[in-house]
């Protein structure tokens, strides 16, 4: 669709879809023309708004709903069409509206994949981008949901349990390295990618930015790449939510019981939508960060000498056994460990899509990212470098990613002679696993239907219902939620644990990656098209040079992870099978995104994308971003310097 941004006496418009749906479009993006216009057209209305045609007085150019919610165009009532997400609820009991929310959106655009490519294989980038800015799923998180997920989003069973091993292998000064470092490759990660959301809110995020700023090829293989990584996680994390229940159970019930529980649990929170998803990540972050804060109080007075065996520890165990442990190696397998425990960080910006007004949302989420690395992550493993040794034999006991008895947190409650309190952590520790597997559908559904609707995935994940749903996705990760009781089966459950991390290993680096390499083109094609940072709503604060930190930094860790897969710790003991094995365990996802990377490049021959043809239009929710970035500003203008302090920060 194309307008003139000054037009003033449009024609009457007849649509059969609701004006929500509309989106900046241009075929041409040569010309350094402004996005945004500050005397935005009185008939056109702001994509995301509730405003509806029957609102200004049009409703007699549209449609009706009829008793079922379905959308009829041509009917003579001027009935208001149900919004994305939504349906009509006249005239419909409670069972009916249950059984039609979960048909197909009467407003979704299926996009046909011979639109993506014609007999040439070409793929329209500016169709793909349309796709993802017009996806019908439901825009119901608020901005406690964005900034919970952001706070507490990531903080799993990497920072519980995982930091353990870390100890183990590099010792409490290498932990504390290697997770600063990590964090402020993250820092600049979220950043830009919060830059890109605010402004482009539309479906798959990353990925999507990915196919229209670097390579569609890129795109497809990112997407595919993290779509996978959920769709493994899933199960391993079922399975260690079953182990984690072994600390009171003790094999009493059969883990397949606790699998099959909390599989159930799982899905059953994925299908009351993304509001569902919203509300249960509120809850999860909310214990956890209660119980890392907790946690930090309790070890700063057992440090001091304040626990039930009293005794001023101080930096005793940096002295002895010392502050690092298998010297430069050690710390590069910190890295990795530290990279597993940050997975999930980016969430906040797939969940864009899905927020009423991520302009408003978006940046302050984004923001907290860095008291969640300062605070929950540096100070907390401060604290267990100094209350847990790292030659203690407990750190390397555990016999999964989740298991209470290797996490460090517990140890040192032990260690202060505390009887409840590690029942308490391992509540926490089951709390943060089922947190993950809630976002491991989320990811996946969302990311899955994201792909399709560009006409890189088949077209049946592009099924999403009324209530905003993506329900092909969700059920293909509910089925692939069944290989738990594969990985719960001791006979193979280490192998099945092994290869199954082994995909998934390295997605978030290379989806980091990405996004870091997205802003750096985006920013190019933003200057080459002649347009300010004036007119973006968010700045990434590090900005450009901070996308240059995050990409070459996960490069390096790349190349760490090489390192340390190809000649591990203690290598020198292991047989030729065991160090093969032991190197795709830990590198297979590196040849299966270049896999996906040559398939489509070659299938599909699709070429760089260049900065003057950058699609800078399409999924900008709001027209008159203009007036509205003017006003606020003024209005900070006028803000108080401990409140634009708090702002930068907050």
């Amino acid at each position: 669709m194309h307008h003139h941004p000054n037009a003033t006496t449009p024609e009457p418009l007849h649509l059969s879809v609701p004006l929500r749906a509309l989106s900046v479009r241009s075929s041409s993006f040569s010309s350094p023309a402004p996005i945004f216009s500050s005397h935005t057209p009185s008939w056109v209305t702001t994509v995301g708004s509730n405003n509806t045609p029957a609102e200004s007085g049009n409703s007699s150019t549209m449609g009706a709903a009829d008793e079922k919610g379905v959308y009829d165009s041509s009917s003579a009532d001027a009935q208001v069409a149900p919004n994305y997400g939504e349906i009509s609820e006249h005239k419909a009991s409670w069972s009916t509206r249950m059984v039609d929310s979960f048909r197909r959106d009467p407003n979704a655009k299926a996009t046909a994949p011979t639109s993506h490519g014609g007999e040439d294989k070409n793929y329209d980038i500016e169709d793909a981008a349309a796709a993802t800015a017009e996806s019908p799923l439901a825009r119901k998180l608020k901005g406690r949901h964005l900034q919970m997920i952001a706070i507490g989003g990531s903080i799993g069973t990497g920072l519980f349990v995982g930091s353990g091993k870390a100890l183990a292998n590099g010792g409490p000064a290498s932990l504390l390295i290697a997770f600063g470092l990590i964090g402020i490759m993250l820092y600049c990660t979220v950043h830009a990618l919060g830059e890109m959301a605010v402004l482009f809110p539309v479906a798959g995020s990353f990925s999507a930015y990915s196919t229209r700023f670097i390579d569609p090829a890129w795109g497809f293989a990112m997407g595919w790449n993290y779509a996978l990584q959920w769709l493994i996680v899933l199960p391993l994390e079922i399975v260690a939510a079953s182990i984690t229940v072994n600390y009171w159970n003790e094999g009493e019930i059969n883990n397949a019981a606790w699998v099959a529980i909390f599989l159930i649990v799982i899905v059953a929170i994925n299908l009351f939508g993304v509001k569902g998803y919203g509300e249960a990540e509120f809850v999860f972050s909310i214990i956890k960060v209660i119980a890392v804060i907790g946690f930090i109080i309790l070890g700063i007075i057992l440090n001091v000498g304040g626990g039930p065996k009293g005794g001023y520890i101080g930096n005793k165990y940096w002295r002895d056994p010392g502050a690092f442990n298998h010297g430069f190696k050690g710390l590069c397998s910190v890295f990795v460990t530290a990279a597993f425990a940050f997975a999930g960080t980016e969430l906040v910006g797939l969940a864009a899509a899905e927020t009423a007004n991520p302009r408003k949302s978006l940046p302050t989420a984004v923001k907290q990212v860095f008291w969640r690395i300062s605070l929950f992550y540096i100070v907390s493993l401060t604290i267990i470098g100094l209350l847990v040794p790292y030659n203690d034999p407990r750190l390397l006991n555990g016999n999964s990613s989740a298991d209470a008895a290797a996490s460090p947190f517990v140890i040192a409650i032990k260690n202060a002679g505390i009887d409840v309190l590690p029942s308490v952590m391992n509540v926490v520790i089951m709390i943060a696993v089922l947190s993950v597997g809630n976002s491991a559908v989320y990811g996946s559904s969302r990311t899955l239907a994201a792909l399709a609707e560009q006409g890189q995935a088949p077209r049946i994940f592009a099924y999403i219902d009324r209530k905003g749903r993506p329900m092909v996705g969700i059920g293909l990760s509910s089925i692939l939620g069944f290989l738990a009781f594969l990985a719960a089966d001791p006979v193979v459950e280490d192998k099945a644990f092994t290869w199954m991390l082994a995909i998934s290993g390295l997605s978030s680096i290379f989806t980091w990656m990405s996004i870091c390499f997205a802003h750096i083109r985006f920013r190019k094609g933003w200057k080459a098209q002649g347009h300010s940072l004036d007119e973006l709503a968010f700045r990434s604060q590090p900005g450009v040079i901070g996308s240059w930190i995050g990409f070459i930094f996960n490069i390096l860790v790349l190349i760490a992870q090489f390192w340390t897969g190809f000649a591990p710790i203690g290598y020198g003991e292991m047989t030729a099978g065991e160090l093969v094995e032991n190197f795709f365990s830990v590198y297979l996802a590196f040849p299966i995104v270049i896999a996906f990377y040559l398939f489509y490049k070659i299938w599909k021959r699709t070429p760089i994308v260049r900065s003057h043809n950058m699609d800078l239009h399409t999924g900008i929710r709001e027209l008159n971003v203009a007036e509205l970035i003017a006003e606020e500003r003024a209005e900070q203008a006028q803000w108080p310097t401990w409140k634009k302090v708090y702002k930068f920060f907050c």
